[in-house]
């Protein structure tokens, strides 16, 4: 009871000494604030940027695995992270045979190839850059979350020169979506648009695509421009449900590794492992933009100290009063301590709201996905902001509490 009494009456103190010197507080407070709310926008934000890959699993019902050539590195570095983003145009070693006997796997409703094609994408004067060319089967539709906006996607009964587009590749090549019927050419090849895709503003997906300036043609197509060898960079599976996933996992493993001669040249990523390599990427670029952001938060601990060492200074006589009475060096610590706590406690949660208003604002101006609001980083922030009053007021707390009261009785101003 005596030490609640204690505690109570210093938080009195550190408000009644904050609110008369109120301007310089709240300057000291909003330093700390904008180095809150910048690790806040930081972390909000990555977090977002990782979670758009688990979501795009979950909607087709989380039954989703893919199959790429390659290992996966168990610490994989940022530049391979952003290669592998940025879509792998080199050969493959997944084969036509590989996806026929994945496709003969019981519990396997779709299976679908993914060979990206380089090239230009022509028509008429209109040559838009960074484009992506898919070969691929009917059943992509029924792996990925695309949707046809007009038009049709590719079937048995379609030629191999139809072709469906992404709508932004329709405004490059077209100007305008409604662009069902029209022609474009690409490697010597004239191809009719038959399909508009739905545009989904997002380019970060788990099949290394942006289909909004994609053109998906036929695999036979895209055959003709590899010297008639399908070069598969990756293989959707959707399965049944979720409960069987491993098992077939299991299965496609075992199949792929025997036509490889038992060669694990190839990787296998489902659930969560589908979003790792993203999420990987935008924390690493997250770790280093906090880094960036703590400086600033560095600056508003400095601001901290320095207006406590400047209380320290102004009230000395009033240490060597309390000290007269009977108060102790603890005491005398405490009360300046809880003076930095309450600044950096306040500074952090306006730096938490201040945050997200920002990361909202970045998110819906220049991003195609919403920041992340969870409990993690409501405690990492209250607790970087303990730690910043708790380190920056320490030495001004010390100091004040060792300050000699009979000097301090003869300090007046």
């Amino acid at each position: 009871m005596h030490m609640r009494l204690l505690v109570l009456y210093h938080l009195s103190c550190a408000y009644e000494s904050l609110r008369s010197n109120r301007s310089r507080t709240i300057l000291t407070i909003l330093g700390v604030t904008i180095g809150i709310a910048s690790i806040i926008v930081i972390m909000a934000l990555s977090a977002g940027a990782s979670r758009i890959i688990s979501d795009q699993v979950d909607n087709l019902g989380g039954a989703v695995a893919v199959v790429r050539p390659g290992t996966t590195d168990a610490e994989p570095q940022l530049n391979n992270l952003t290669s592998a983003l940025a879509g792998n145009k080199t050969a493959s070693n997944l084969t036509e045979y590989d996806l026929e006997d994945v496709v003969k796997i019981k519990g396997i409703t779709s299976a679908a190839p993914l060979m990206i094609i380089g090239g230009d994408v022509t028509a008429g004067d209109n040559t838009p850059k960074e484009v992506s060319i898919i070969a691929t089967t009917p059943e992509l539709i029924d792996v990925t979350d695309l949707t046809i906006r007009e038009g049709q996607f590719m079937d048995t009964v379609t030629s191999r020169e139809t072709a469906v587009i992404g709508a932004q590749l329709a405004v490059d090549l077209f100007g305008t979506e409604q662009a069902a019927g029209r022609t474009f050419q690409t490697h010597g090849k004239t191809f009719t648009v038959i399909g508009i895709l739905k545009r989904s503003n997002n380019p970060i997906n788990y099949n290394n695509v942006d289909f909004d300036h994609a053109a998906i043609i036929s695999l036979e197509s895209g055959k003709l421009f590899n010297q008639n060898v399908a070069s598969i960079q990756q293989i959707n599976i959707r399965a049944i449900n979720n409960e069987q996933l491993p098992s077939i996992i299991k299965q496609v493993n075992k199949k792929i590794a025997q036509n490889h001669f038992g060669e694990q040249d190839f990787t296998i990523l489902a659930g969560s492992e589908l979003a790792r390599p993203a999420s990987e990427l935008f924390y690493a670029i997250g770790a280093t933009l906090t880094i960036v952001a703590g400086i600033s938060l560095l600056v508003g601990g400095i601001g901290v100290m320095n207006i406590m060492l400047v209380g320290v200074a102004e009230r000395t006589r009033e240490i060597g009063i309390r000290k007269a009475l009977g108060a102790s060096n603890s005491h005398i610590v405490w009360q300046f301590l809880l003076e930095s706590l309450v600044m950096g406690l306040l500074g952090g949660l306006l730096g938490y709201g201040l945050g997200y208003v920002v990361a909202f604002a970045v998110a819906r101006t220049f991003l195609t996905f919403n920041p992340v609001f969870n409990w993690e980083i409501v405690g990492m922030t209250l607790g970087i902001a303990l730690v910043v009053g708790l380190l920056f007021g320490l030495y001004p707390a010390i100091r004040a509490a060792r300050k000699d009261p009979i000097k301090s009785l003869r300090q007046y101003h």
